[in-house]
């Protein structure tokens, strides 16, 4: 190593590398001091000072525009993998106790309804008490960037192709059908033919784009010849399905997510009702991560209660 890399490790002031990390994630110099409890001053002097030790420009910001350089951008990507790292310590650190501890953090697609997970969570959490969880909600390609740069322990979220750095396995298999809601002129009609359903006007999901995880579910909708112009958009589920019972316009869900909502009168399924498109639910797992115990012993019970059953039985219609 160069001297100035010698030193550089030894001379940064760690903080501001977290600083800089909620800056970026934020996007606002106002909201980072909000998150963290700082004056705004103080965050501005930090990513000052992380500009001058790191001898690049960091964040361009001027009225109306926040944008990160690609020396930000590269920076950030390894501040989150720094912080991957630290966040696993009081779990790495429980190891050898008697009594298993640590912590598992998950983050999910906003649609995930899999008894067989749920089964799993329950069995682990009454064997394990001292082990501790979080589940937070995100779009499919947060998940990933989160498991990418070892912010949590699994994913669970749709994926668009095979992603060499990361291990992904098919959790369960849904299929999605076309919704209106109660104040649709369809509504608990018996007769609708496909013809009835051109022009309609549509709610998506943000996914649902050439190349995307949800790309099947455009091609149910050039099927019936529905607006292709979006009404309303949505990556999570619960808004999704609160604008079709709103009728701002039909929108697809995941059959067995939306059964409860047919049964109570509060959607209607539309056709076609058959050949409906199937998306998989992957398990998403970052094979850099250094597993804690809790984690190593999560992912056998999913192994042995979930992905040794055939597809079929994780297979929802």
């Amino acid at each position: 190593m160069r001297p100035y890399e010698q030193r550089f490790s030894w001379n940064l002031d760690w903080n501001l590398l977290r600083t800089f990390m909620v800056v970026v994630e934020q996007k606002s110099i106002t909201k980072t001091a909000d998150f963290l409890g700082l004056k705004q001053p103080t965050v501005s002097a930090a990513l000052k000072r992380l500009e001058e030790t790191t001898g690049h420009k960091l964040i361009v910001r001027k009225p109306n525009e926040f944008k990160v350089t690609e020396a930000g951008e590269i920076l950030y990507n390894e501040c989150s993998s720094i912080f991957g790292s630290v966040s696993q310590l009081p779990s790495l650190l429980d190891r050898g106790e008697e009594e298993l501890r640590g912590h598992i953090a998950i983050v999910v697609a906003s649609h995930v309804v899999c008894p067989q997970f749920d089964d799993v969570l329950a069995e682990f959490t009454a064997r394990h008490r001292r082990v501790t969880f979080s589940i937070a909600v995100a779009d499919s390609e947060e998940i990933v960037s989160r498991v990418l740069q070892n912010r949590v322990s699994f994913g669970i979220c749709l994926i668009n192709s095979e992603t060499h750095s990361l291990n992904s396995r098919t959790l369960y298999r849904e299929f999605f059908g076309l919704y209106c809601g109660p104040r649709h002129r369809l509504f608990r009609r018996s007769d609708i033919k496909l013809s009835d359903l051109a022009g309609e006007r549509s709610v998506s999901f943000q996914t649902e784009a050439e190349g995307g995880p949800l790309e099947p579910v455009i091609k149910l909708r050039s099927h019936v010849q529905a607006e292709t112009l979006w009404q309303g958009v949505s990556a999570n589920l619960v808004e999704i399905r609160r604008m079709i019972v709103a009728n701002v316009g039909i929108g697809a869900l995941p059959v067995h997510v939306a059964e409860r909502d047919v049964e109570r009168g509060l959607l209607h399924q539309l056709p076609p009702y058959t050949d409906l498109p199937a998306v998989d639910v992957n398990l998403v797992t970052n094979p850099k991560r250094r597993a804690s115990e809790a984690e190593t012993e999560f992912l056998r019970l999913c192994e042995e209660n979930i992905f040794s059953l055939p597809l079929e039985e994780r297979t929802f219609m």
